[in-house]
């Protein structure tokens, strides 16, 4: 267990990374898309390219970025239903997602997606609007975004696996309040204190 705990650590490790490339390729996507939208009002000019590189960085944002997303555990999630099970309970439900769902899902979409990159990279497929881009790129998104998600769902089952067997530890353990709730708490709590100022 401790060699596929640091197989785990890895994984972890690169997902990571690919969250904080991510991170900087929204600031890109907001960069581009002040630009495209000034360069439009003031000069009347506009790129289809530029539209495009847009499109392309927020679809690689979002293929790329679900792998990290699932690491920090900010994917959708019934947490109503969930925090009603013990750990054991909810580790297994995650385990029985990952097999069922998670894993088919991602080796679907990497069967189906290389072939659409593949023959976009062979014909030289390009954007049928004037000055538009090559879709090789994006189409590639769709395969290694998928297989990211896919590594990171075999990480996910060996802490899930480790936390069973009691060597490791219940990563979906709630560590505290979540970020919508300690808004809200500092939403009461400024209420309170305007409150009591009248």
């Amino acid at each position: 267990m401790s060699l596929l705990l640091r197989l785990s650590r890895l994984i972890d490790a690169f997902n990571r990374l690919i969250g904080q490339i991510s991170m900087w390729l929204v600031l890109a996507a907001t960069l581009i898309s002040a630009g495209n939208a000034i360069v439009r009002k003031v000069f009347g000019a506009s790129s289809n390219s530029w539209l495009e590189i847009q499109w392309y960085l927020f679809g690689a944002v979002f293929m790329l970025g679900a792998g990290y997303a699932f690491l920090v555990n900010a994917h959708v999630r019934i947490d109503f239903i969930s925090s009603r099970f013990s750990a054991r309970t909810r580790n297994w439900v995650d385990i029985g997602g990952i097999l069922l769902f998670l894993v088919p899902l991602c080796w679907l979409m990497i069967a189906e997606g290389w072939p659409l990159f593949e023959r976009a990279w062979t014909s030289g497929e390009m954007s049928g609007n004037a000055g538009g881009l090559i879709r090789w790129p994006a189409y590639l998104l769709i395969p290694a975004g998928f297989a990211i998600l896919l590594l990171q769902g075999a990480s996910e089952l060996i802490k899930r696996a480790a936390f069973l067997l009691g060597q490791g530890p219940d990563v979906l353990a709630s560590g505290g309040p979540s970020d919508e709730e300690r808004l809200a708490q500092e939403l009461i709590e400024e209420q309170k204190r305007l409150q009591g100022a009248q």
